[in-house]
């Protein structure tokens, strides 16, 4: 028989522009992390002894995000010398990748108490620097007919009819409600301002939000994949979808997800733990899913994967009050909504990842804090988040306020 997987807390950082001059960049990544680590504790009186495992997401493990960066945080953060730490990659389901597996681990009995959650510094450890066969092996790339993932995304837009007015339409509502729950204090609760090593505030609120966007201003950039398209990733599409004439290039920074420093941390654990910790349940795990879709667009997955959890739990689409979709492209969003046929009011209701970034390894535990705030702050019961991934994977995960 299995256990109920509970989630005790849901923090995150603030995040900021993943370049040399975003506000986080002087942050070094095992600090960023440490410091949600620490929070934990002090917000949960946690006896850190008591923690089994701490599993992290980072899709860019290498130089300062190497080393089994899960196990460095946990040191950097003092934790007990008896907690363990591994760094897990599923592209940008890393985070998602790290609460689901960890609420599998309680579920079995295994474990009583894991945090879990993601780091990606992206000023410091740009993305792709790991290399790898994806887009870095020209014989892989070809026998795998590869395309950038921004030209699966217009190509969803060409296929669904999604036009730039769409997208851009999207894009705007996306940065209108995250700037509205921003300053309207809606993810106080969840954001964990970063400090430096004398206690000084670096960064206490998401500054990624442009508030100020516009549709005339989205209009004038310009698309960002087109060109690339040129160079025969268009060809490799139209003949995989012959039905196409031609790929309508619609996205571009201001309707696809912002590059940012962030770091998430979720925690998980057993009625045991609760007893012994006193600890208060803020929700429960009802299903995961996992799968993959179309390799070449890549971005098809999250969909199929939210109903193929509905299945599991024996749930259907009118079940679930609130969702989450992480916004990679306007267009994965759009797709999303029309797979289940639900409505925007009931998705992303306090913006994305375009308006507020994508800090690849650590959005899933972003996003759960999201949904948690949203679902307490609107007396609702269920929540289902879900996410594109690298290879034509998705992801989803139901939960359940207790």
């Amino acid at each position: 028989m299995s256990n109920t997987a509970y989630i005790f807390d849901a923090i995150r950082t603030p995040r900021s522009k993943g370049k040399k001059d975003g506000t986080l960049h002087e942050v070094k990544p095992i600090d960023l992390g440490a410091g949600l680590l620490k929070a934990l504790q002090s917000r949960q009186d946690l006896d850190t002894s008591y923690v089994d495992d701490v599993i992290m997401g980072c899709v860019s493990p290498v130089g300062e995000q190497g080393t089994d960066i899960a196990k460095m945080i946990a040191q950097n953060a003092d934790w007990d010398a008896s907690v363990a730490g591994v760094q897990l990659n599923r592209f940008c389901a890393s985070g998602l990748e790290a609460i689901n597996t960890a609420a599998a681990k309680v579920a079995s009995g295994w474990d009583n108490l894991i945090v879990a959650g993601g780091i990606e510094c992206m000023s410091r450890v740009p993305m792709g620097s790991d290399g790898g066969a994806m887009g870095m092996d020209a014989a892989f790339a070809v026998k795998e007919s590869f395309v950038p993932q921004g030209i699966g995304a217009d190509t969803i837009a060409t296929l669904d009819g999604y036009s730039r007015e769409d997208v851009d339409a999207y894009a705007l509502e996306s940065q209108r409600r995250a700037a509205h729950a921003r300053d309207n204090g809606w993810f106080d609760s969840a954001v964990v301002p970063v400090v430096d090593g004398n206690g000084a505030t670096i960064l206490q609120r998401d500054d990624f939000i442009k508030a100020d966007s516009t549709m005339e201003g989205l209009g004038g950039l310009r698309a960002s994949f087109e060109e690339m398209g040129k160079y025969g990733f268009d060809d490799i599409i139209i003949k995989k979808y012959p039905q196409l004439e031609r790929i309508n290039h619609v996205h571009t920074p201001g309707n696809s997800s912002g590059i940012v420093d962030g770091a998430s941390a979720v925690l998980i654990g057993s009625k045991q733990a609760q007893s012994d910790l006193g600890l208060k349940p803020r929700a429960k795990v009802i299903a995961t899913a996992i799968l993959a879709s179309d390799p070449v667009i890549m971005l098809t997955g999250p969909g199929p994967a939210a109903k193929k959890a509905l299945k599991t739990a024996g749930m259907t689409t009118s079940d679930i009050d609130l969702w989450e979709i992480n916004e990679a492209f306007a267009s994965v969003a759009l797709r999303y909504m029309r797979d289940l046929d639900i409505d925007h009011d009931v998705t992303n209701v306090v913006g994305g990842a375009i308006a507020m970034g994508h800090p690849l390894g650590a959005t899933g535990g972003c996003i759960m804090g999201s949904m948690l705030n949203e679902l307490e702050r609107r007396d609702l019961k269920t929540g289902m988040l879900s996410l594109c991934v690298g290879g034509g994977m998705g992801i989803s995960c139901i939960i359940e306020r207790v």
